[in-house]
């Protein structure tokens, strides 16, 4: 007779995990296992990583799962590995080889797609990706064999590093836009070559402000005591890091909490962290306009207090 399964007593949990994502497990399956080992009532992430992918990942709990999707927005850099000469049907080392060329490719060559593909592209995304076509995910019409046609979409390299390596790969540094997909850039870049190509590896190094060097993996988390993961956990107001900040008093700050307007002597900005003096705590976001500040994405008092509470605990 096989013994009853412990339950998991969940708790509060607020905070920002940075987990370097290993490979072989989705984003959403990472993120289980995190949720788990913090016995957290609730979590997201701020946007998906390929099963083949591993690097930055950074995984929302409690009242920062409010402000995941303003992370979508940031860019993002990876270091990739690209098999030339190689197609496959994902543009990935997942799918089946779909071609197969002759690979003559020189330094000059890579120079000259280098500089081709660095600067604002336009990409057409791929069928094996997780946009949304009536509904459903195009990976689920392409495990069909349904082709939908796909708009091409504007995205941005901002810088583009490419090296040739042994055995007919080469290796790929991008600092990109949202909305970028690496194993489209790799095929792209593999038809510019003349040879097709797909990726065999795929890191990602940083996303906004994170980097890879800050975060942590699942066996070592797997191996903290309690307190030793939710010291690892960042304050909700990391993912607004880039916003303009206001601190209001007491009085201003919960009728802010409320959802009212407050009026002072702010500049315009479109995106503005707020924050209580006494306690100093993270309220939420806002916009200012002709000096009104004007609530957006807000913290319950109980988020607050329990935030609160856990910054007090040694």
């Amino acid at each position: 007779m096989n013994a009853p399964r412990t339950r998991v007593q969940r708790r509060p949990v607020h905070g920002v995990l940075l987990l370097d994502k290993p490979l072989g497990l989705s984003s959403n399956q990472a993120l289980q296992k995190a949720k788990w080992l913090l016995r957290a009532e609730k979590a997201g992430h701020t946007g998906t990583l390929d099963p083949l992918a591993t690097g930055v990942l950074p995984l929302c709990f409690g009242a920062a799962t409010k402000f995941s999707q303003l992370h979508l927005e940031a860019d993002k850099r990876y270091e990739a590995i690209a098999r030339l000469g190689v197609k496959t049907s994902t543009g990935d080392a997942e799918g089946e080889v779909v071609e197969q060329r002759a690979v003559s490719v020189t330094a000059a060559d890579l120079a000259r797609v280098q500089a081709r593909f660095t600067g604002p592209i336009r990409q057409v995304p791929p069928m094996h990706s997780a946009l949304k076509k009536d509904g459903k995910a195009l990976y689920e019409y392409a495990r069909e064999g349904v082709e939908i046609e796909r708009a091409p979409r504007d995205v941005v390299i901002h810088s583009l590093e490419l090296a040739l390596l042994p055995d007919n790969e080469i290796l790929i540094r991008a600092a990109v836009s949202k909305g970028t997909y690496i194993r489209t850039l790799g095929e792209d870049i593999g038809e510019a070559l003349g040879c097709g190509a797909h990726l065999r590896s795929l890191r990602r190094t940083a996303t906004g402000g994170f980097v890879v060097g800050d975060c942590v993996t699942l066996p070592v988390l797997e191996a903290m005591n309690e307190d030793e993961r939710l010291a690892r956990l960042l304050p909700a107001e990391a993912l607004v890091a880039d916003h303009a900040r206001v601190t209001l008093g007491a009085e201003d700050a919960g009728r802010f909490l409320s959802g009212l307007r407050r009026r002072g002597p702010w500049a315009d900005a479109p995106a503005v962290a707020v924050f209580g003096r006494e306690p100093h705590a993270f309220l939420g976001t806002a916009h200012v306009k002709a000096g009104e500040l004007i609530p957006g994405r807000l913290l319950s008092p109980i988020e607050i207090q329990q935030t609160l509470l856990t910054e007090a605990t040694p």
